[in-house]
């Protein structure tokens, strides 16, 4: 997994934390606003599927409505062995929990408790993760 090996050094490169033995699919988009903070935490030994998308920054930027609606900016964490699913949206201020896996698709609006399994929009939990 080369490509994966470039993927993770340039985000790193970016000033996001990764952990060790990560994967990001391809076309993972991190919607950010610039900041001193670090925005995006990545675990060890998570999985990214393709065409995620982090929202760690949300605001309508330049429209005239901006004084009247809630803007976020926050951090998104992804604990240890997480798995996100292919075309999964996590919004900003979210935790996902260690072991936890998050279906494709899904919207995450509220954390996601360890060993925890979710999908839908808005994110559910559906099932747990059984460890033997």
């Amino acid at each position: 997994m080369p490509v994966n090996g470039l993927r993770v050094g340039l985000y790193r490169a970016a000033s996001y934390i990764i952990g060790n033995e990560v994967y990001i699919g391809e076309k993972l988009i991190i919607v950010d606003k610039l900041s001193d903070q670090n925005n995006i935490i990545i675990g060890s030994r998570v999985a990214i599927s393709p065409g995620v998308i982090l929202v760690a920054s949300s605001e309508p930027n330049f429209s005239r409505i901006k004084p009247y609606v809630k803007t976020e900016h926050g951090i998104i964490q992804i604990k240890d062995d997480a798995w996100i699913g292919a075309g999964a949206i996590i919004l900003p201020n979210i935790t996902i929990g260690e072991g936890s896996v998050v279906g494709a698709g899904a919207v995450v609006t509220k954390d996601v408790a360890p060993y925890t399994i979710v999908a839908g929009v808005p994110a559910k939990k559906i099932n747990e993760v059984l460890m033997s």
